[in-house]
């Protein structure tokens, strides 16, 4: 473990502070549906083979005394993969609701701060002889992108599965008195000063450089930079929606499901994405939630998670920042929506500040965990795309037949993350009860909305066979 990997990130840390407001946790559960029961033995070598190859999910946080720096990561000596790795027969009447009130639970419940921050139970004797794996873990330990490089040391590509693998030993323990994670925090907390500061003199002389060539063209870049830094850190004083204006610790789990090909023609036929095409449907959903309640709606704040990992980077850590701005979501066309959505996102992908999201998290990890909460309850929704596997995976010999993932809402009414299986776009919806009492009615909105994007790729004018009410 490289001295960099020792402590989180800011952002790391960011979202590990706001879990004290149990409506701005970042835990996110993931569920993986199996044609059958994969073998426990097989599933538990499995496991643990993993858990040494991706080490960062054997340690658990710490943290320094006074945030004298970041929580800091520490090998679990005391690493028991069992109370990780749970396995429960399915409670009647054995169907995927009640995996989803599982998972539920899972979403709403906090971490055992002393272990490492992940939790999977196997689910068996679903009705047809499915079984289900439900995956939880903290935001901090690793983004979706993370998460699906885990997965990819746990599930096979055949049923028969390429046979063992060799994995190296274990790590050991670490144990951390006060005195020593004191001395730790604030060399760390030096070493970044001294980083930034050297990062600083290296930049001023090329600033100055330029400033004396292109004293006009700099001048406007550092300004810009400066303006989006600004963007990225105002508050957010009230929410857009009329509707979904409370917030509260209840939440309900839902899956839709829409085909990826249908997803890209529509994308395609506006020039946008897939994140696009998915964030239109999401907004389609959302005006026509509206409007059953009698209320028009006009734009609404969006939390999206950009990733800024690299190739080169762990399994382990957060490598997403979390951008919020406003979006259109009352225009009723689709395609022109899903335009305006490309437009927008764009230039929120494009923002200066990307750059030093971490030192903004870090002067933001200095305010008070109620003044930065508050703001993120005015945040209306919160949408995220990853990219899965393009073809069916196994688990230990057992098919996985959809892999559904629940991010958490972070303040929002409902988050809807989507992850592409095997030609199809599972998506997740974890909906704040409270700012959503009627969570049935919403589902069926965002059923409509995508069917309304997807019909609009299709055939021109299409979407008018689904213009019907909520």
């Amino acid at each position: 473990m490289g001295t960099d990997d020792l402590f989180m990130t800011e952002s790391d840390a960011f979202s590990w502070y706001m879990e004290k407001d149990p409506a701005l946790r970042s835990t996110v559960v993931a569920v993986a549906w199996l044609d059958r029961a994969p073998p426990w033995e097989e599933l538990a070598r499995r496991l643990e083979a993993a858990t040494r190859l991706a080490p960062s999910f054997r340690r658990r946080p710490l943290e320094p005394p006074g945030r004298l720096a970041a929580p800091r990561w520490a090998a679990d000596g005391d690493f028991d993969l069992h109370w990780h790795l749970r396995r429960v027969g399915a409670p009647e009447p054995r169907t995927r609701e009640t995996v989803l009130e599982m998972a539920r639970l899972a979403a709403t419940t906090g971490f055992d701060r002393t272990r490492p921050l992940w939790e999977f139970t196997l689910v068996e004797g679903l009705a047809g002889g499915e079984a289900a794996l439900v995956m939880k873990f903290h935001h901090s330990l690793t983004d979706g992108v993370g998460g699906v490089r885990l997965a990819y040391l746990l599930v096979d590509d055949e049923a028969g599965g390429p046979g063992p693998r060799p994995v190296p030993e274990a790590p050991p323990g670490e144990v951390l008195e006060g005195p020593a994670l004191v001395l730790e925090s604030l060399a760390h907390r030096a070493g970044e000063l001294v980083g930034r500061a050297t990062t600083v003199l290296r930049w001023t002389p090329r600033t100055a450089g330029r400033m004396l060539r292109h004293p006009f063209a700099t001048t406007a870049s550092l300004g810009e930079t400066a303006r989006s830094v600004a963007r990225t850190v105002a508050p957010v004083r009230r929410t857009l929606s009329p509707v979904m204006v409370r917030r509260g610790p209840g939440r309900r789990l839902h899956m839709l499901e829409v085909g990826l090909d249908d997803l890209h023609r529509a994308a395609s036929a506006a020039g946008g994405s897939i994140n696009d095409a998915f964030m239109a449907g999401v907004t389609g959903g959302l005006r026509r939630y509206h409007e059953r309640h009698g209320v028009g709606l006009g734009p609404l704040m969006v939390t999206m998670p950009i990733s800024i990992r690299r190739p080169t980077d762990p399994v382990g850590g957060n490598r997403i920042t979390l951008m919020r701005f406003r979006v259109a979501a009352g225009i009723p066309d689709p395609l022109e929506r899903l335009r305006a959505l490309h437009e927008r996102c764009g230039v929120a992908r494009a923002e200066r500040s990307l750059a030093v999201t971490d030192e903004i998290a870090g002067t933001l990890n200095l305010l008070p965990a109620s003044v930065v909460g508050a703001m993120l309850k005015h945040v209306d929704f919160l949408a995220s795309d990853v990219t899965g596997f393009p073809r069916p995976v196994y688990l230990c010999g057992a098919r996985v037949t959809g892999y559904y993932p629940f991010g958490p809402t972070i303040g929002a009414a409902l988050n809807a993350t989507l992850f592409s299986y095997d030609g199809r776009c599972c998506i997740g919806v974890t909906v704040d009860t409270d700012a959503v009492p009627d969570d049935d009615v919403l589902l069926e909105c965002l059923r409509q909305g995508l069917a309304e994007v997807t019909a609009a790729g299709a055939v021109p004018g299409a979407q008018e066979e689904v213009e019907v009410p909520c």
